[in-house]
């Protein structure tokens, strides 16, 4: 008899980035999680314009993606902090303008708080560029009372192809 295989777990990343080309880095980023061993990408929410947020430089392009992961979040971190490296990120200091952010913002209802990895994401209510796109691909997750509490954090839905 085989073992029986575990489900996997969805989990949501938000995508950022404000230096270069930064549309096709969040596209490519997208599809590189989509490649990562063990992890489906389900969904994918429009790419957000928005102004940096306790940081400086050109204005950020976000989205989110929801997948579905055999790995364990501490895996997948990893996984994603190698798409960070290929794309070029450095971390010359905290909230330095980047080529590419990503930020494992819920893994299934794991809770978690050590010094690896914090979940949920401690901000993610805070901030409209997570929330907006988070929203678009899994309005479930996101309250309208959420929603207004940023809503006076411009953010701006970039039209397809633009």
């Amino acid at each position: 008899m085989n073992a029986a295989v575990a489900a996997p777990v969805r989990a949501y990343i938000a995508l950022g980035a404000n230096l270069g080309d930064a549309p096709a880095t969040v596209h490519e980023a997208m599809n590189s999680l989509d490649g990562v061993p063990e992890t489906h990408v389900l969904a994918r929410s429009s790419l957000y314009r928005t102004a940096p947020i306790d940081s400086s430089g050109p204005d950020y392009v976000n989205a989110v993606v929801a997948v579905d992961t055999h790995l364990s979040a501490v895996e997948l971190l990893r996984a994603m902090q190698q798409i960070e490296l290929q794309a070029g990120r450095e971390r010359p200091y905290r909230n330095a303008p980047r080529t590419l952010d990503l930020d494992l913002l819920m893994y299934g209802d794991l809770q978690q708080d050590d010094a690896q990895l914090i979940l949920p994401h401690p901000r993610m209510m805070q901030r409209a560029f997570v929330l907006v796109p988070l929203h678009e691909i899994a309005p479930g997750l996101v309250s309208d009372a959420q929603l207004a509490a940023v809503a006076e954090q411009g953010i701006e839905r970039i039209p397809d192809g633009a």
